[in-house]
């Protein structure tokens, strides 16, 4: 495009939570420049902040590398397509959130050509696969990084990095505060964003929720249900596990911060709602199945102590991680009681979080970035 043309914003997001993180970004931007046009991939956030959605992020969402080759047709076919639309529009700036194998191809297609590349929430390298840093520094013109510890990995390897915070710390209300208004007999279940999660790990949810109710028999169950979520696939699985006596669960659609805020304790698929819990002060048991494959793999690859990212952050188990065969219902009730029924750990953990946080920094990942996207295109950020 001419610099006198209106410019064009490409931006991908493979995830559910990207799409919104991505949302916000957009609507950043467009406020420090409304004549933007963007398009990209992504879900319903942001589409509804303008963005011309040329594929459904929840045609590519996958997890774990037996997941991926089963879903790899589609997955490559998305990347020949996100490529072909950067050749066709040559934006002038391609943003990318997370979904690191899919964004590098893209982004090696944009290099190319001579197009801006920003990496907003990096692949976490750090983790595993530390080699492609050099594939970063090569494809990417700037990286926006929002993990404290993602700096200073990036800064040992020459990458060119700034540290924006949390984007989830630019949700209205993360300054939430714990106990007084939890209900102590509500208990959150959130089992993922994709349809395998669900599948996978909703079921041993449920037995463990029951195990829980023979010793607490007052507890309730309350399940967020994500908008990428198959309606009818909680439903059979409610059916299958409970039966005609589903009472004690009640289903919601989204609503996933406000369970947090209002459950004595909350039980979660790894990932990235697991920080958003502790953000939200929510005490937290972290389950996770994958495929024997996958899970093999990850284990001899994976170079950290932890797979929580609160974890991480504040370098203790703060919440139990409870992965693969370990992530069985007994298992999961049995450190939920533990939790639950001893008001000194539950003050540990409340304390513990509140550190988190405060590390975590304060709101505004979404403005600095776009201060960074702005730049990269040649605008004034002030």
């Amino acid at each position: 495009m001419q610099e006198t043309d209106t410019q064009c914003v490409m931006i991908i997001a493979g995830e559910a939570s990207g799409d919104v993180h991505g949302a916000r970004l957009v609507k950043a931007m467009k406020a420090r420049n409304p004549n933007l046009y963007f398009c990209g991939i992504g879900g319903q956030a942001m589409e509804k902040e303008g963005v011309r959605i040329v594929v459904d992020a929840k045609e590519l969402s996958v997890v774990g590398i037996t997941e991926i080759l089963e879903r790899a047709g589609t997955l490559l076919h998305g990347v020949m397509f996100a490529r072909e639309v950067v050749r066709q529009i040559k934006p002038d700036l391609l943003i990318l959130i997370d979904f690191p194998d899919f964004n590098m191809m893209v982004a090696k297609t944009a290099r190319s050509l001579g197009v801006k590349v920003l990496y907003y929430i990096s692949p976490q390298i750090w983790a595993w696969r530390q080699n492609r840093v050099k594939k970063i520094k090569k494809l990417v013109d700037h990286i926006a990084v929002i993990l404290p510890f993602e700096k200073e990995f990036y800064d040992a390897h020459e990458a060119p990095a700034t540290y924006v915070g949390h984007p989830l710390l630019d949700h209205e209300g993360s300054d939430a505060e714990p106990a007084q208004k939890r209900n102590p007999n509500l208990i959150g279940l959130l089992p993922g964003s994709r349809n395998r999660e669900v599948s996978s790990l909703l079921p041993v949810m449920l037995q463990a929720a029951a195990i829980m109710r023979e010793q607490r028999p007052g507890l309730q169950f309350v399940l967020p249900m994500a908008p990428t979520v198959d309606p009818s696939l909680v439903e059979s699985i409610l059916a299958r596990i409970m039966g005609e006596d589903a009472s004690w669960v009640e289903i919601r659609q989204g609503q996933a911060r406000e369970v947090m805020e209002q459950s004595q304790l909350v039980i979660a698929a790894s990932g990235t709602v697991t920080l958003e819990a502790a953000l939200a002060l929510a005490p937290t048991v972290i389950v996770y199945r994958i495929s024997s494959i996958s899970y093999l793999v990850a284990k001899a690859v994976i170079k950290v102590k932890y797979v929580g990212l609160a974890n991480l952050i504040g370098k203790k188990e703060i919440m139990p991680e409870l992965i693969q065969d370990k992530a069985n219902p007994e298992n999961i009730a049995a450190r939920s009681l533990e939790i639950i029924l001893d008001p000194r750990r539950l003050s540990e953990i409340y304390r513990d979080l509140k550190e988190v946080r405060k590390l975590l920094g304060g709101p505004g990942a979404s403005d600095k970035t776009a201060s960074i996207a702005l730049e990269l295109l040649g605008e004034k950020s002030s």
